[in-house]
């Protein structure tokens, strides 16, 4: 019986949960938001002639192609990691459910919209 008890104090103390440091939302931020702005600069300095020489192919296929993928992952992240941090604000001035998925949802679409600015710039 002791042993089970043991166990148990033990899953609990590998359990307990952990405070991230205090700087780890804006360093995430920051980073997002390079993976971001290098996947546009990637995406402005393609050019459309070197698809002519079949060697350039796999550069100029691949390149591309994971300035997209990775910054439009970036882009995501960093619009869910805004939108989340002022949740109990619009959860302090919701009435209901609805109304709450409702704010949220512009906070993402205006936040959405902010990230595809600061690229754009």
């Amino acid at each position: 019986m002791s042993e089970t008890w043991d166990f148990e104090t033990r899953l609990r103390a590998a359990l307990a949960p952990v405070e991230p440091p205090a700087d780890l939302e804006l360093r995430l931020q920051t980073t997002l938001g390079s993976l971001v702005e290098m996947a546009a600069d990637e995406l402005e300095a393609w050019e459309l002639r070197a698809v002519k020489d079949p060697r350039n192919w796999p550069r100029t296929v691949l390149g591309p192609a994971a300035a997209v993928v990775i910054g439009t992952g970036a882009a995501a992240g960093l619009v869910v990691l805004r939108t989340r941090g002022g949740r109990r604000g619009r959860r302090a001035q919701s009435r209901n459910a609805i109304e709450l998925v409702d704010r949220t949802m512009r906070d993402a679409a205006n936040e959405a919209l902010r990230v595809f600015r600061d690229v754009a710039r």
